[in-house]
């Protein structure tokens, strides 16, 4: 469901998606700069988010599928009037490469993104953040949210203390399901985050900062590798995983405007020159907006 402001008239579209935990307000920064730069500015929330103070998770949240992101934001693609170009964060990343694989986006930045399938994602931090959580019994079918302690180590390790407490009071229980088939791609029978390299056919940029502990640069470097010449990789050096807000943001945002606005279109001409394969267009035509 599409949630937060969209300008009136018709300028480029960027949608901003959230990840784990998250909320649309994670991308307020995001959203007043790329509206001061013209955009018109959509921010849906993935299905089964508590709104406002609710903090109760959902009674269906545990069992929440990818697939489900992914196709209400589909959805909420298709009543746009253009292909919008889209940052994703974290979770948000994984699913725009999701949607750049259904020939849904123009161009994408992805800000400390969750890796696709069939990337293989186990390393001592990331088995340190969800120990807890996976060592309950079907966590996949639970929503999940580790403690402050972990979250501080792990994801919030880029903020000062008081701004990591202020951000983990405003973060909401996220999918066990969801994490399953991030974390164990490679075990879940529907292949949820599988990613066919082959059918992404717009421009990607991965940013992802150098003390990532729960997203690596490795595992965002190897994600790109993967996706091949429509992929760049990008590291941030004095960031972590909370890039949204943490100190420096605004840099991230003009490097991802000037990816988006600049550079992209350069990447896309080239890789159609190389291989000569015309660009595909979108599966179906977008519903213009009653």
């Amino acid at each position: 469901m599409i949630s937060g402001c969209v300008a009136s008239g018709r300028e480029r579209t960027i949608m901003l998606i959230h990840g784990m935990w998250s909320r649309p307000d994670v991308w307020a920064n995001f959203q007043h700069y790329f509206e001061d730069r013209g955009y018109r500015v959509v921010t849906p929330i993935l299905r089964h988010r508590c709104s406002g103070g609710d903090t109760h998770p959902h009674p269906d949240l545990g069992t929440t599928s990818l697939l489900d992101y992914a196709a209400d934001l589909e959805a909420d693609i298709r009543k746009l009037d253009e292909p919008p170009f889209i940052i994703g964060h974290s979770m948000g990343g994984l699913l725009t490469q999701m949607l750049a694989a259904r020939g849904l986006l123009r161009a994408g930045v992805l800000l400390a993104s969750a890796h696709c399938g069939p990337i293989v994602a186990i390393n001592s931090c990331v088995a340190r953040i969800f120990a807890s959580t996976m060592l309950r019994r079907r966590f996949w079918e639970k929503p999940q949210l580790p403690s402050y302690r972990t979250m501080r180590w792990g994801v919030l390790n880029g903020c000062s203390e008081e701004e990591a407490v202020k951000l983990y009071t405003q973060l909401i229980p996220e999918s066990g399901r969801a994490l399953a088939e991030i974390a164990f791609n490679y075990l879940d029978p529907h292949r949820a985050s599988l990613i066919r390299r082959e059918e992404i056919n717009c421009p990607l940029l991965f940013l992802t900062g150098r003390h990532d502990r729960i997203t690596s640069p490795v595992l965002a470097k190897r994600n790109a590798e993967y996706i091949g010449a429509m992929a760049r990789f990008e590291l941030l050096p004095g960031h972590a995983h909370w890039l949204p807000s943490e100190d420096g943001w605004q840099k991230i945002a003009e490097r991802a405007a000037l990816f988006l606005e600049h550079e992209a279109a350069r990447i896309a001409a080239e890789v159609q020159m190389k291989t000569g394969t015309p660009e595909r267009a979108p599966a179906r035509q977008w519903a213009l907006p009653a």
